[in-house]
């Protein structure tokens, strides 16, 4: 299992599962898990659905990937899904 972004391409068409683990007051929650057909799926839904990043990966084709990792993947002008518009509500 690889834990980083490669100098390869990513592809945001793989099967991608999004874990995360959202704190609830004083404690934390157990990983909640989602599966999606396409990667680009997966990290547009932890950006701009999840409360936060802290404590979610995503694993595609046995790779790894955090936090920090998953916010570049969404920046990237290789990201193929429309952006939501800064400020802008679900």
């Amino acid at each position: 299992m690889t834990d980083c972004l490669t100098k390869e391409p990513f592809d945001y068409s793989t099967e991608a599962e999004l874990f995360s683990a959202v704190k609830q007051k004083f404690r934390r929650a157990p990983l909640a898990y989602k599966r999606f057909a396409h990667a680009a799926d997966a990290i547009r839904f932890a950006i701009e659905e999840l409360p936060s990043l802290i404590g979610t990966f995503l694993e595609v084709d046995e790779a790894r990937y955090q936090d920090k990792d998953i916010r570049r993947l969404y920046e990237s002008v290789d990201y193929p899904l429309v952006r939501r518009a800064p400020g802008a509500r679900a």
